[in-house]
């Protein structure tokens, strides 16, 4: 009996110990599962907690991507708007601030096909590295298998 305990522990134990080694987010599923966060509020505090919300997903293990339409296209300017850079509390974050910085993490960031032909301005006016979403992209974007759409 007890040549059976060790032999049943020596089998279990590394199994265990690869499960405890293992993300929460892996042992999830979420690694690496597609998000789409659609964001067109122009509220600040809105904007914020948006990017927040994805932020804390992709730390899950998500793969995020995120889409500014309306008056949030206005983030992916060079020169938002002085609201969207202006700290909030609790952390002294701002929605520029934070959309910049999933950027530099490798987030995909565009805005909607029918921004830029709205504004007097051209796609000289964004961010570098902030692209003009395709509708068909888009789509295929939220109908992935185990896609998580965000709306705010």
């Amino acid at each position: 009996m007890r040549g059976l305990l060790v032999a049943c522990a020596a089998l279990v134990l590394p199994a265990c110990a690869a499960v405890a080694d293992t993300p929460p987010a892996a042992a999830a599923g979420d690694a690496g599962r597609p998000m789409l966060t659609i964001l067109t509020s122009g509220d600040t505090e809105t904007q914020l907690m948006a990017l927040v919300l994805t932020k804390a997903a992709m730390a899950k293990g998500v793969s995020p991507q995120i889409l500014l339409c309306s008056a949030a296209g206005d983030l992916a300017l060079r020169s938002p708007p002085p609201e969207a850079l202006a700290p909030l509390q609790p952390k002294g974050a701002s929605p520029a601030g934070l959309l910049r910085s999933l950027k530099a993490e490798g987030v995909k960031v565009d805005v909607c096909a029918i921004y830029l032909p709205n504004r007097p301005f051209g796609a000289e006016a964004l961010e570098d590295g902030i692209g003009v979403a395709a509708p068909p992209d888009i789509a295929s974007a939220f109908t992935a298998e185990g896609a998580t759409v965000l709306s705010f």
